[in-house]
């Protein structure tokens, strides 16, 4: 079972729409999922530690290093409202899907 967090520079508008993103990601992939939670960068970067992957813009992956460093997955997304690209990079990733 999964903990996504994703997250855009305020956490309002983008976030969501990216969550919205996921949750399709996640119906079409079949993948469980304990928590899915939308937030701004710097709430983001405190709580990333506590989640298995985390989706932001790909020019924001840099803030998460130290929750990279700690086993959370970071994927930067070009076109955060991709379903194709969410899907391609969360299977490229290697996390277990299962």
């Amino acid at each position: 079972m999964l903990n996504i967090l994703v997250c855009c520079a305020n956490g309002a508008g983008t976030s969501l729409m990216m969550k919205m993103t996921t949750e399709k990601v996640i119906k079409s992939l079949d993948i469980k999922v304990g928590k899915l939670h939308h937030c701004s960068l710097s709430e983001g970067k405190s709580a990333a530690t506590q989640f298995d992957v985390v989706f932001c813009p790909l020019n924001f992956v840099s803030m998460f290093k130290d929750a990279e460093a700690k086993g959370t997955t970071v994927i930067g997304l070009k076109n955060v409202m991709s379903q194709a690209e969410m899907e391609e990079k969360l299977k490229a990733s290697g996390i277990p899907l299962e």
